[in-house]
């Protein structure tokens, strides 16, 4: 039997986040997800996907990659969703790798990443205590992570910087691998699905500058983000 996908979209864009930003890169946005984090801006990929062969997707890469021949870029992502919900997610990395594309995957951090092939930069979520997931963290992926891979809080309240500032120190990730603050973008009504976990009573929501003067005030050794692709395109608008 043929292996296959539930993909949301795949498509040739910017890469907005990560220590890969501003280049282009093609995304894999996969179906599915079993998080309901306060903040998600894509709630369509709960749910929303068609059945794709794998060898269909990789022929839809190299398609969308075909004008960077000779080159390095694009990168390719693995998105979602949650990507590892789909145990044909790891061939698909594999046979990307093999094929010499520089591989990412975005992953909540609710999943074991051990498995994920090594040429793969990983970025993993701990989820701060705003998302009303916290207590999905699986802390088990922090001995698995290479100098390759990179961490990401995403911080929407002073509430999550103060708790992402202790796992730092709790789990020695100073010098482990990349770490990302990435300010939380807050969701107007209308871009907020009922499905998602609300924000815990008695957090303070805190500004991407507020963010940016405790990070140098404290000396945090982690790069601040912020989502570039909704500075350059609407928040609510997909395929980019």
């Amino acid at each position: 039997m043929s292996a296959t996908l539930v993909v949301n979209e795949v498509y040739l864009s910017l890469q907005g986040e990560s220590t890969f930003a501003g280049l282009p890169c093609v995304f894999i946005r996969l179906t599915a997800c079993n998080l309901r984090c306060s903040y998600c801006d894509t709630a369509y990929a709960f749910t929303q996907g068609t059945k794709w062969e794998v060898e269909d997707v990789v022929a839809r890469v190299r398609e969308l990659a075909k004008p960077y021949a000779g080159s390095c870029l694009p990168l390719v992502e693995l998105t979602g969703g949650e990507p590892l919900l789909q145990p044909n997610a790891l061939p698909l990395m594999k046979q990307l790798g093999d094929e010499g594309f520089t591989v990412l995957i975005e992953t909540s951090g609710a999943h074991d990443i051990s498995s994920i092939d090594p040429r793969v930069r990983r970025i993993v979520d701990l989820k701060c205590p705003s998302s009303g997931e916290v207590a999905r963290n699986r802390y088990e992926n922090i001995p698995h992570l290479k100098a390759t891979d990179e961490v990401k809080f995403v911080i929407g309240t002073a509430e999550d910087y103060q708790w992402s500032k202790q796992q730092l120190l709790e789990h020695q990730l100073v010098g482990r691998c990349a770490l990302l603050f990435s300010w939380v973008a807050p969701l107007l009504p209308e871009q907020r699905d009922k499905s998602l976990k609300p924000v815990p009573a008695g957090q303070t929501p805190i500004t991407r500058k507020e963010l940016v003067e405790r990070i140098i005030a404290d000396a945090l050794p982690v790069r601040f983000q912020v989502q570039m692709h909704k500075v350059i395109w609407p928040p609510e608008q997909r395929g980019v």
